[in-house]
């Protein structure tokens, strides 16, 4: 036991070398609650389009189920923290407001590799802990230790393990926080078939605070700790296709890809840490882009500025949709004509959202 626990805490020390800013351990069955939960969320239709939520409900829901053989669950966080108030470009109405996380490169890939790197210096220790403390004969014939790592993708409830191994609580905006670094993080986990000390999960801190569900410009959570996606504009923005609805439309303000708000106001962001890797820090034509600009892209103008960034994946098509609502926003009648330009384009959802910019614009 005292090796396991001597093994954990230069974990800890290695995963804090790799920039994550928190790391803490639980079981892969330490979330009873989440099944219900989720169970609760799809019946109530809030995961909208979001169709592989429902089809891998069984995995989600029991994360001990995605790989029956994993004994300890590494969740780590790594910060992100803006440099600059991501909710004043919200006053330029000819600029389009990008969530901070994807003002410059895909987190997915550059999160990943600092959990591989943590994960193969695991394997090495952990082989070296089996030699040290198990005689030969008792060995595992299967050999070196196994693991998974995941980040985002992958039917994993980061959150409620995240909560669960310590690293911070589900606040009312569904995010997690922490008293530590705030909400402005990554997260990443690294299952394993090695058997380590686990943490005691955090308690919620939230109190009475209620600044992250009244800043909503959509109403999207129906009660704390519980979100609509349907109506959340990270969701409309990003993973719904086709026209949004136009009692929405208006909401969206000039939010062209996710929303920050919820996040921005929470008051334990006085305690965040700075972010860790200088590539997450905004790209210039990414913190504030001129919307006439952003609209007339064709598809390769929009692959060429988004090379790298987690915008590509939602296609210039949606892209220029969102672009459109944020002109129809913005009650300057001189984009007018950039909207008009569109109103023909090929893609039904772009001609519908430059229509009604040009009927917002001019009456």
């Amino acid at each position: 036991m005292k090796d396991a626990e001597d093994l954990k805490a230069r974990l800890e020390r290695q995963a804090r070398a790799e920039g994550f800013v928190s790391c803490r351990l639980c079981r892969p069955w330490d979330v009873p609650q989440v099944p219900a939960r989720l169970r609760a969320f799809l019946e109530a239709g809030y995961h909208g389009q979001m169709g592989w939520l429902a089809e891998r409900e069984a995995w989600r829901g029991n994360p001990a189920a995605l790989w029956p053989e994993a004994r300890t669950v590494i969740m780590l966080a790594e910060s992100y923290t803006p440099a600059h108030d991501p909710l004043a470009v919200l006053a330029q109405r000819d600029r389009g407001a990008i969530s901070v996380y994807a003002q410059n490169r895909d987190y997915h890939d550059m999160v990943k590799k600092r959990l591989k790197r943590l994960a193969r210096w695991l394997i090495a220790e952990g082989e070296r802990l089996d030699r040290a403390s198990v005689p030969p004969e008792e060995r595992d014939p299967g050999g070196a230790p196994e693991v998974k790592v995941f980040v985002d993708t992958a039917p994993v409830p980061e959150k409620a393990l995240g909560q669960a191994a310590g690293l911070g609580w589900q606040g009312k905006h569904t995010n997690l926080l922490s008293r530590d670094w705030g909400n402005w993080a990554f997260l990443g986990s690294i299952f394993t078939t090695l058997e380590l000390p686990v943490d005691a999960p955090e308690v919620d801190h939230c109190g009475s605070c209620r600044a992250c569900l009244d800043v909503c410009p959509t109403e999207a959570f129906p009660a704390p700790y519980r979100l609509d996606a349907r109506r959340c504009i990270s969701y409309l923005t990003i993973e719904h296709k086709g026209p949004v609805a136009e009692e929405l439309r208006g909401k969206l303000g000039n939010r062209i890809y996710g929303c920050d708000d919820c996040l921005a106001v929470c008051p334990w962001n006085k305690f965040a840490v700075a972010a860790s890797d200088i590539r997450y820090a905004a790209r210039e034509e990414l913190r504030a882009p001129n919307l006439a600009a952003l609209a007339q892209l064709d598809d390769a103008g929009f692959r060429a500025l988004f090379s790298g960034s987690p915008i590509k994946r939602i296609g210039r098509d949606r892209f220029v949709r969102n672009v459109l609502y944020a002109i129809g926003n913005s009650g300057e009648a001189g984009l007018a004509p950039v909207a008009r330009g569109l109103v023909s384009d090929a893609d039904p959802a772009v001609a519908d959202a430059a229509r009604w910019a040009v009927v917002r614009l001019e009456g």
